[in-house]
């Protein structure tokens, strides 16, 4: 190109990132309005590094299964609120791990609380031509007798969390779709539903997390110049896609191998970051140098200057199933029935030990991009399974039976008996002795030698 701005082309593949750009993030757009800084700074740094740490490990743990065409969308922070209201019943080595998969070893767990309230309530702090709504609640079980919950587990939750509390039978055909309302209330209907068919028996309560975002360009996009232009995709076919068009000055930065851009919305408070590799490299490269220490070394250069500017519109829409990959960051024991410890979440009224445990944790996504702005909402859902240890069994000899006595190491086995009454002591038989001879032959003097 003649012209000194620069042409800047988004891949659909780094899209993935994109939640983690206005929520996992300690800056904002450089050389642009940010009223609120001051009061950001009250939030613990660590819990912004461990929140945004956390999301480049999980999206290293998905492409490690996710095929070269499948494009990625994930809140981390959804995510991490969601286990952080788990957190607050784990004990042991299932506190441990979690605290080690959410990156939060610098925390204990009254700071962890303290800054995830004070996160949460600036994040959503009005912002012009931004909406950012972020809902959590709590679904538990209380149509069983074995278990329930410690109120200071949900006095935590609501507390630090605002979480809201819904009493009631999980096991009701009815209950799916109270939960699905909801979520389709939180997210302005764009997510529909996170539940599909009747919730798992063992089921003793549900956490979940909303985000709903909607940001107006801070510039929009001209309808009028949006065009259909080549997109390659990572195996070289082309394809004709809407291409948005607009020059403009933007936090822009040329880095080894790639480029980077913040767009920012409303008053530049939140932006979307892209980051897009030169052509002689490719987005698993990019990826695999993608870590906390290079993303605050990169978003720090972001310097203002004129930019020819040409991205897609799209729409994403995904959903994942987090249990293996959340394992593989550290936290495996609290998916395990018989090792998983939530004692700080439930108690037996009785007295009875429980098994509590992480059935599953989910996620849906969904973003569109146009020439106004992004939409963009996130829910995850997280069940913890909640069973009574069952009674020991018992072993009453108090009918006949048969036992064995048994060399273990040899199989032999040494005695065998039947009792059909254990007061009675049976005599031995009597073994006859043999007659007496009065007369006994008498034996020869002389036996013959044997040769």
């Amino acid at each position: 190109m003649n012209r000194k701005q620069i042409v800047t082309t988004l891949s659909l593949g780094l899209m993935g990132m994109m939640l983690l750009m206005f929520a996992g993030c300690d800056r904002f757009d450089l050389g642009m309005v940010d009223n609120n800084r001051d009061e950001l700074d009250a939030v613990d740094p660590n819990l912004v590094s461990a929140n945004t740490m956390f999301g480049f490990k999980l999206l290293n743990e998905l492409r490690k299964t996710a095929h070269q065409d499948e494009n990625t969308l994930l809140s981390p922070f959804s995510i991490s609120v969601a286990l952080a209201m788990m957190l607050n019943g784990a004990a042991d080595e299932t506190e441990q791990g979690m605290i080690r998969a959410l990156q939060l070893q610098g925390l204990d767990a009254e700071a962890i609380n303290t800054n995830y309230a004070q996160l949460l309530q600036r994040l959503q702090e009005p912002t012009p031509k931004v909406t950012l709504t972020i809902a959590n609640s709590l679904w538990v079980h209380n149509a069983d007798q074995d278990f329930a919950f410690w109120p200071d587990f949900l006095r935590r939750n609501t507390e630090f969390f605002n979480a809201e509390i819904a009493a009631l039978d999980l096991h009701d055909p009815g209950t799916p779709a109270q939960i699905n309302q909801w979520v389709n209330t939180q997210t302005r209907g764009k997510i529909k539903k996170i539940i599909s068919g009747a919730i798992d028996r063992e089921t003793g309560i549900l956490l979940l997390n909303a985000i709903y975002f909607k940001g107006e360009w801070k510039t929009a996009f001209d309808p009028s110049r949006t065009q259909d232009a080549p997109f390659y995709l990572a195996t070289g076919e082309e394809k004709r896609v809407p291409m948005m068009r607009r020059s403009g000055h933007y936090p822009y930065y040329r880095g080894t191998k790639f480029q980077a851009i913040s767009l920012p919305y409303g008053d530049g408070q939140i932006g979307m970051y892209i980051f897009l590799p030169s052509r002689e490299s490719d987005l698993n490269t990019l990826l695999d140098n993608l870590d906390v220490e290079s993303w605050e070394n990169w978003v720090s250069q972001l310097h203002r200057q004129e930019v020819f500017v040409q991205i897609p519109k799209f729409n994403l829409d995904y959903a994942a199933k987090l249990n293996v990959p959340l394992k593989a960051l550290g936290m495996e024991t609290a998916f395990k029935k018989y090792r998983a410890k939530f004692s700080r979440m439930v108690y037996s009224p009785t007295g009875k030990p429980l098994l509590t445990w992480i059935q599953r944790v989910d996620q849906k996504t969904l973003l569109e991009v146009n020439e106004e702005g992004t939409v963009a909402a996130a829910v995850t859902s997280g069940g913890v399974g909640v069973e009574p240890v069952s009674a020991p069994p018992d072993f009453i000899a108090d009918r006949p039976f048969f036992f064995a006595i048994r060399d273990n190491q040899t199989g032999t086995v040494l005695f065998m008996g039947v009792v059909v009454d254990p007061t009675t002591v049976k005599e031995p038989p009597l073994i006859p002795e043999p007659p007496f001879l009065p007369n006994p032959i008498p034996l020869p003097v002389d036996l013959p030698e044997l040769e």
